[in-house]
């Protein structure tokens, strides 16, 4: 089944590194929409009543979240959450959106079944601190869905053909950490990978659950 994203002439490019437009651009567009489709493959045979998407940019990935869901719920810490909201209405998407960053979320404990990061938490300043916090909006057997890219030097000098984007700049060293960091502080169910056939992991997506 083809992906629901939000239609392109609806994104609202929402800071420097919303980059939800590469999803409609050829090859890159199809590696980029493969992080989606990990994290259908993780939510597949669960029952969610409510999903929260941490980082949720232009609000590109929460028609598709919509399928899976009775509410959508997004967090980011960019101002532009009610021009995502009109956007999403359009696509006849109803979400509640918050301006909140991933370590002091403004929800109540045990709040959500699902919780979906997507390509966030490498722009996170304390990961630990924020997988903390997304385990304590957690129902009892919920579940975080944490997707991330890979590192090497290979993928990034391809990135930077392909868009004129210097994934070290942006990232730091963030990306070595975050596997090592989330898996401490939640206990890793399953894990899903995009590889490329020359054996280079483009993508991680974990599913982790409260130890």
């Amino acid at each position: 089944m083809a992906l629901r994203l939000l239609p392109r002439d609806q994104l609202v490019k929402t800071g420097d590194v919303d980059h939800a437009d590469w999803n409609y651009e050829g090859l890159l567009g199809f590696v980029s929409r493969q992080r989606y489709r990990l994290v259908v493959e993780l939510l597949r045979g669960r029952s969610i009543g409510k999903v929260l998407e941490v980082g949720y940019g232009s609000g590109v990935f929460l028609p598709e979240l919509a399928r899976h869901a009775r509410e959508l719920f997004g967090a980011d810490v960019h101002p532009h959450g009610d021009e995502v909201t009109r956007a999403l209405e359009l696509a006849g998407i109803h979400a509640t959106l918050v301006e909140a960053p991933a370590e002091q979320l403004p929800f109540a404990a045990g709040t959500f079944d699902a919780v979906v990061a997507v390509s966030t938490f490498e722009f996170v300043s304390d990961v630990g601190l924020a997988i903390d916090e997304i385990a304590r909006v957690l129902a009892p057997g919920g579940c975080a869905i944490v997707v991330t890219p890979g590192a090497s030097p290979l993928l990034d000098f391809a990135l930077r053909i392909a868009t004129g984007e210097d994934a070290k700049r942006d990232f730091g060293d963030r990306r070595e950490t975050i596997v090592s960091t989330l898996t401490k502080h939640m206990k890793l169910d399953r894990m899903a990978t995009f590889p490329l056939p020359v054996g280079l992991t483009v993508y991680r997506a974990l599913r982790l659950v409260k130890r």
